[in-house]
């Protein structure tokens, strides 16, 4: 396989081609012996050929949708994804029931297409037009995100708030695995393992486009003012695949 055998979606570009050639190349490495004799379901929409298979992933079953350019008598691999929506079954019109994904892909997806219009609509272009700094400024909410901690967690003093609204928010509604280590009056370890650094890795389309220096400063410019907004020194520790903790001490 190379690259010139890979068309890309067009609004993906030719620069795609070498990172689904990696995807490909860890896909093949990843297989069973048994993932070779699947036979998969095809699907052919004019000139596009998807092959839907089970694969394994990190020893995990997954299913995978490959999908090929046919051009005469020459194929082209143009994508690979893992998350699809069997909407082609949908029959029997007028109807108000839709097929649907598993909550973990769910999940994924919202926060795919929340950071991918963050970083692709927001801090790109503001960072070309008017520098990184403002870019960033955009992204600061602390100061609301604190007032959501103490509206809807009034129960407990403000600091304590912010500690736990952040661990529900990130485990309830951004569907990340949150641990929350310790708590006191005046210091609080929480450990986050979340979705935005998985997705740098995952979704390819951000990799082209912002390196993972910038990426990360995204996620400590926005988690710093939180904090701070929130009467709280923070210090963000990362192990080798981006799981976080966070050291939060008083400011007082």
């Amino acid at each position: 396989m190379t690259v010139e055998r890979i068309r890309p979606l067009t609004q993906l570009g030719d620069t795609y081609r070498p990172i689904l050639l990696g995807f490909l190349d860890s896909v093949r490495t990843q297989a069973s012996p048994a993932d070779w004799d699947a036979q998969p379901e095809i699907i052919r929409i004019e000139n596009r050929i998807q092959y839907i298979v089970p694969w394994t992933a990190k020893t995990q079953k997954v299913t995978y949708c490959f999908s090929l350019l046919s051009e005469g008598t020459q194929w082209y691999f143009q994508h690979l994804e893992v998350i699809f929506i069997r909407l082609d079954t949908v029959s029997n019109l007028p109807t108000s029931s839709f097929p649907d994904a598993s909550e973990e892909r769910k999940t994924w997806a919202r926060e795919e297409i929340y950071w991918s219009f963050v970083i692709l609509n927001c801090y790109l272009p503001v960072a070309k037009e008017s520098g990184k700094e403002a870019a960033l400024n955009l992204l600061r909410d602390g100061a609301g995100y604190f007032i959501g901690a103490r509206t809807w967690v009034p129960f407990v003093p403000p600091q304590r708030a912010f500690v736990l609204y952040l661990c529900w928010e990130q485990a309830n509604l951004r569907g990340n695995q949150v641990t929350l280590l310790n708590l006191q009056e005046n210091e609080a370890i929480v450990r986050l393992n979340s979705h935005f650094f998985a997705l740098y890795g995952a979704a390819a389309h951000l990799k082209p486009v912002i390196s993972l220096a910038d990426y990360k400063q995204i996620c400590e410019t926005i988690w710093q003012d939180r904090a701070s907004n929130a009467g709280w020194h923070l210090n963000i520790q990362y192990s080798s695949d981006y799981q976080a903790t966070f050291h939060l001490k008083g400011k007082k």
